[in-house]
């Protein structure tokens, strides 16, 4: 009886520990991805494809290997199961796929954001770098600057050819081409400002680059 005591009693200690982390999965099956959102992808095949993923302003997502896919509006599973079919033609089956929610648009950068020619904006950086997402800036901060306030560039970034992608008042794309190689190289700097909107993409390096 003694014994039966003390098993109840640890089982009891074992489903209180348990109870809390049924609440983090809850709250991922029930949230709904927004622009400005990262998600952390996780490809069991293949762990070179394993990033965070920004959504972007349009609701998408860049997937590796995989192409565009839309996120915005929709659930954790629901994106997961894009994204793998996404990747489906580069495997022999449909992959291991596993996407989580990393880090919630930040309250703070929709603030500092909202405001036209205050003190700070907002821009969104992703790709080959150490800290993606929706990023608070102070006006006036150059794209080398922000390079460096997020953290720097991964051993994989092709640092020659990082994009500035900004729309025009006509609500056109443009896109500007940022060799960070020759500034650490000794080359001067484009004095490049960031607007309200940029996206600073770092593509991967490619095999022989």
């Amino acid at each position: 009886m003694r014994h039966f005591g003390k098993s109840l009693q640890a089982w009891g200690l074992a489903g209180l520990m348990a109870l809390p982390l049924a609440s983090p999965i809850s709250a991922q099956e029930a949230y709904k991805i927004q622009p400005g959102d990262t998600l952390q992808l996780d490809v069991l095949e293949d762990g070179s494809l394993s990033r965070p993923l920004l959504v972007l302003p349009d609701g998408t997502v860049s997937v590796p290997s995989g192409g565009t896919v839309k996120a915005a509006g929709l659930g954790v599973a629901d994106v997961q199961a894009a994204v793998a079919a996404a990747l489906a033609p580069n495997f022999a089956k449909t992959p291991t796929v596993y996407l989580s929610v990393g880090q919630v648009n930040p309250a703070k950068a929709a603030s500092a954001g909202s405001g036209t020619g205050g003190a700070g904006t907002t821009v969104y950086l992703m790709g080959e770098v150490a800290k993606p997402g929706k990023v608070a800036v102070t006006s006036g901060t150059t794209l080398l600057q922000f390079l460096a306030e997020a953290g720097g560039l991964t051993p994989f970034a092709a640092t020659k050819r990082i994009q500035l992608r900004r729309m025009d008042a006509t609500g056109v794309e443009q896109v500007y081409l940022f060799n960070y190689a020759a500034i650490q190289a000794g080359g001067a700097a484009q004095n490049i400002r960031l607007q309200k909107g940029d996206v600073v993409i770092v593509p991967a390096r490619r095999l022989f680059e």
